[in-house]
């Protein structure tokens, strides 16, 4: 775990953070590499194609620019592990990936001629789900008798089951975004506009050591019957409740949490929704078990708000898996009867969303252990009123 940051002052740097994990090795990615290839195989899969995004960096540890450039990982049971890349790059990814071969291509030459041999004249591949089109429209072109299937659907557990370090960074992320929060709670929020609190959350977010802030939603009073709603220009008044949803990543693990705070003292339906959803969220959070269905999360949460009578304005899943990207497989949804493992991390975040009035969130990060469930989020769920 890293050192406790200073208390925030608005306007000061992020802190100088001691303590970091120490990075993932050489033998952390071939060996994920190695899962993956396999993993294909018992798809049906006769390999798997990775392009620049969180896949190849969950793989490799190499983030390249996404361009027009072709750069592709090419990973097939049996056979090492090699990399396509444009030859003004191979010296950045030679460093970066040093396990890698590399097989690069100079601007002129057809990319897909040197991808074409690793690929082979046919087969079923994954292939990374944020792939160019350009990129494998074009391999296609060249290898008319392969067929190629998201990675989502085709291998959804490659990056859903956390190792030991992954969860401490994951952990870490979690505990920076509490700090945010118990801080974000002492800011003025009566007379400023929505955008302004979000804009103090970024900052706290990376104050205490996030290196990307992916998301700062504060949706006041009737924006927060709106789960994705923008912060803007709206004024936030007292008898506003107010929806905070922000995460970002912190050491390459992504934070996201949710809670919903008030303007002075709420009135008697907003607290109820508030109980309602509190109670729904520690139901999907007691659901959590090695062997329980994905959907079991969402039908325990689900069940307490329809039992209060605001079922039909719950409107979206219980939760989504969460590692390199805030988003990702495995998901907490009816219908999805994958089984819960321990490693798997993903949030639980029922809501309530009254059109017209104002929406309640509450969402930790969990993880599944062999006992159950673990929050790596820890701050009170309970309604915080603020000024």
């Amino acid at each position: 775990m890293t050192g406790t940051p200073a208390p925030f002052t608005a306007g000061d740097p992020a802190p100088f953070t001691a303590g970091d994990p120490a990075p993932f090795t050489a033998g952390d990615y071939g060996a994920r590499m190695r899962r993956a290839a396999e993993a294909a195989v018992d798809a049906g899969l006769d390999g798997v194609l990775i392009a620049p995004g969180p896949d190849l960096v969950w793989l490799t540890g190499y983030r390249p620019v996404e361009t027009e450039r072709l750069t592709l990982l090419v990973l097939r049971a049996g056979q090492d592990p090699v990399l396509v890349v444009p030859t003004l790059e191979a010296p950045d990814a030679a460093a970066a990936a040093p396990m890698l071969t590399l097989r690069d291509w100079a601007d002129g030459k057809d990319p897909y001629e040197a991808a074409a041999s690793l690929v082979g004249s046919e087969g079923r591949f994954g292939v990374s789900d944020n792939s160019w089109a350009l990129h494998l429209l074009g391999l296609q072109r060249r290898l008319p008798d392969t067929r190629y299937v998201a990675l989502t659907e085709a291998l959804p557990m490659l990056r859903a089951v956390k190792d030991a370090a992954e969860v401490a960074r994951l952990a870490e992320a979690g505990a920076a975004a509490d700090a945010a929060y118990e801080e974000i709670r002492k800011v003025p929020f009566a007379g400023r506009r929505e955008a302004d609190v979000a804009a103090d959350l970024a900052e706290l977010l990376r104050h205490f050591g996030h290196s990307q802030v992916d998301f700062t939603i504060v949706a006041s009073g009737p924006n927060g019957a709106n789960p994705h709603h923008e912060a803007g220009e709206r004024v936030i008044e007292r008898g506003d409740m107010v929806v905070l949803d922000f995460g970002g990543l912190k050491h390459g693990y992504g934070s996201d949490t949710s809670r919903t705070v008030h303007v002075g003292e709420p009135d008697l339906e907003e607290r109820r929704v508030h109980d309602v959803v509190r109670a729904a969220q520690e139901a999907g959070v007691a659901a959590v078990r090695p062997g329980a269905a994905c959907q079991d999360v969402d039908r325990a949460a689900r069940a307490v708000i329809t039992e209060a009578g605001y079922g039909e304005f719950f409107i979206h899943r219980t939760g989504h898996g969460i590692g390199v990207t805030t988003h990702e497989p495995p998901y907490m949804i009816e219908g999805e009867e994958l089984p819960l493992v321990p490693g798997m991390c993903f949030s639980v975040e029922p809501g309530i969303y009254l059109p017209g009035r104002f929406g309640v969130r509450i969402e930790d990060i969990v993880t599944v252990t062999e006992e159950g469930g673990w929050r790596l989020n820890t701050t009170s769920r309970e309604m915080a009123i603020v000024d």
